[in-house]
């Protein structure tokens, strides 16, 4: 299914060990999982496609919600036009670009493209 602007696109959690995460969510779920190096898996199957980010940081509040949007400066300007504050400026990684942003709750999510 192509990825539509302003949905949610896909979520992603923060995790201690990758490998215990893979093999927990495997036997659990029937996960697939798909690495993305020493510090990241993707995983598919799941009803909403995600990753897990390997993190040595105590984890308070694990899910990142990401959502898309073709464009990302436009997406970003209105972001800060309606009071929300940038927490992680954009930046590429293997399949587009994202940044996070913090709504006016503090709440942190993140909006990605392709492009």
């Amino acid at each position: 299914m192509k990825a539509k602007d302003s949905h949610i696109n896909y979520v992603e959690f923060k995790s201690k060990d990758l490998i215990e995460t893979k093999m927990f969510y495997e036997s659990s779920f029937d996960w697939k999982f798909t690495d993305y190096g020493p510090t990241y898996i993707a995983f598919s199957e799941s009803g909403l496609e995600g990753g897990f980010e390997k993190t040595d940081n105590e984890i308070v509040n694990g899910a990142l919600v990401v959502l898309f949007h073709s464009n990302l400066k436009l997406t970003k300007n209105k972001i800060i036009e309606a009071g929300g504050e940038i927490s992680k400026d954009i930046f590429s990684f293997p399949g587009g670009h994202r940044f996070h942003f913090k709504d006016p709750s503090g709440n942190e999510l993140a909006v990605w493209s392709d492009q």
